[in-house]
């Protein structure tokens, strides 16, 4: 006989943020479409994570992005090419690492680009107040760093 209050994959949280991350993904992707922007959006969170993070190197990129070294190193070249992010050679802990740097035409067009996504999604009901949004934030940073101490991050 099966417990009634046997719960399933499906009933925990887990899966409902795994469903909800890719149901955001699909969106993000129809944003981009919709609005034509220039960037995927992939390359967007590369590049608004190096503004917020300046002179970031590849490997500590990568793991802010959750995204392999190749795949980060993929992305880099695409905004490298379009002239939206320089890399310069540095050194840290006797190594040498390639620093990130915004461009100015990168910083234009991140500023650009921001305001059409938050103009878009602006336009977009939420069930949620500022003060919920805000809560609901917080608790999904705190629920993640709880989860990458049990996660084998091999970024």
């Amino acid at each position: 006989m099966t417990d009634i209050k046997t719960k399933h994959y499906i009933d925990s949280i887990y899966y409902d943020i795994e469903l909800t991350a890719r149901v955001m993904k699909v969106l993000g992707a129809q944003v981009f479409s919709k609005l034509q922007l220039s960037l995927t959006p992939e390359e967007h969170a590369a590049l608004d994570t190096i503004y917020c993070n300046p002179d970031i190197c590849q490997r500590d990129l990568a793991k802010l992005i959750l995204k392999d070294r190749a795949n980060t190193g993929r992305i880099l070249n695409s905004l490298e090419e379009k002239n939206l992010i320089t890399r310069c050679v540095d050194v840290k802990n006797n190594r040498l690492v390639k620093r990130l740097a915004i461009t100015v035409e990168g910083n234009r067009q991140l500023e650009d680009i921001n305001k059409k996504i938050k103009d878009f999604l602006k336009n977009i009901s939420c069930k949620f107040s500022p003060e919920e949004t805000d809560r609901l934030q917080h608790s999904l940073r705190e629920f993640r760093k709880s989860l990458k101490e049990f996660a084998e991050m091999n970024i």
